[in-house]
């Protein structure tokens, strides 16, 4: 099973590319299977060191259990152990978990990217407990935490991740990208627990936490990943002007889209439709329509995201140009 020691590099997070008419109610076999297998191989050709599926851009919460299940199985089959994978899971219930955790065991994933049951607010205990019975009910598994605080309405306390190191073993790593205290995270999980920010924040980890910093997840991989690449090149090489100027150059790419990014309430009532507008915009993946219930976006949140998107296709054809002319 993976250890917090063999995470590294850029994990890049799938959207789930969908069929022409998917943004009706009443779709039925959504998913564009063909577009994922070739969008997962562009992004393993073009250097992803691991790739996460059926997260919050992944649609795991809109997705049908059919197709949720081709979906997981086509990536899987598609990555093929060439790098590690990492399924989403999360559900309403623990035996959603559970069913939907030996699915993507029985595909052959690596792992999981799992968040806490979404009906209720969970406290410390039961979160701890549920990480906890799910590393003992699925030992083969490695779990990646998904730390987000609106969506679970959780916290996420440093006495959580103390609790969640000692008594949950296949948690390996966490998708969190601002903890209050990464020192004292870091310290407070023995560095069992790989703490991977995104491609946003990962400059900051790197100043603070070099060592650690081993790895991060970009939603914007989907629209191409040379540029963040480049950047986990730079933090494992612990070139600190090269991680400067990358950081700057992505931050330039971003820029139409932090004003959403900063309000924590436009971004969670707009996060999907930001996503898939910016990735379709950059043209490296076609994520196709959003599913329904959350496909509304409007015009002054949908243009910035795709001027964002070609600024992406504008930063991925940089960065692979200039990596193709290291190579010659």
């Amino acid at each position: 099973m993976l250890s917090a020691k063999d995470i590294r590099g850029l994990y890049a997070i799938l959207p789930t590319p969908a069929k022409p008419g998917a943004n009706r109610t009443d779709a039925l076999d959504t998913v564009d299977l063909d577009e994922t297998a070739r969008f997962v191989n562009a992004l393993i050709r073009d250097g992803a060191a691991g790739v996460i599926a059926l997260g919050t851009t992944g649609e795991c919460a809109t997705l049908s259990r059919p197709d949720y299940e081709a979906f997981a199985r086509c990536v899987v089959e598609t990555v093929n152990k060439r790098v590690p994978t990492f399924i989403g899971t999360t559900a309403l219930g623990a035996h959603e978990v559970a069913s939907r955790m030996k699915f993507i065991r029985g595909c052959g994933a690596d792992g999981t990217l799992l968040g806490l049951p979404m009906w209720q607010p969970l406290t410390t205990t039961t979160a701890v407990r549920f990480y906890r019975e799910m590393s003992e009910c699925f030992p083969d598994v490695a779990i990646m935490v998904y730390a987000n605080q609106r969506a679970f309405r959780y916290s996420f306390p440093q006495e959580f991740w103390e609790a969640v190191s000692r008594e949950a073993p296949t948690v390996v790593s966490a998708k969190l990208s601002r903890p209050k205290d990464l020192a004292a995270l870091i310290k407070g999980t023995g560095g069992r627990i790989n703490i991977m920010p995104n491609e946003m924040t990962v400059h900051e980890f790197f100043a603070l936490s070099p060592d650690s910093t081993t790895a991060c997840w970009a939603t914007a991989a989907g629209m191409g990943p040379a540029a963040v690449i480049a950047m986990m090149d730079a933090v494992l090489k612990g070139d600190k002007a090269g991680v400067e100027s990358i950081a700057a150059q992505i931050s330039w790419a971003n820029e139409p889209v932090k004003p959403i990014f900063r309000d924590p309430e436009v971004f969670a009532q707009y996060n999907i439709q930001v996503e898939k507008a910016r990735i379709n915009a950059a043209g490296y993946c076609n994520s196709g329509p959003i599913r329904p219930p959350y496909d509304d976006l409007p015009e002054q949140y949908r243009a910035p995201s795709v001027e964002c998107g070609q600024r992406w296709a504008q930063l991925h054809k940089k960065f692979s140009d200039e990596a193709a002319a290291r190579k010659i």
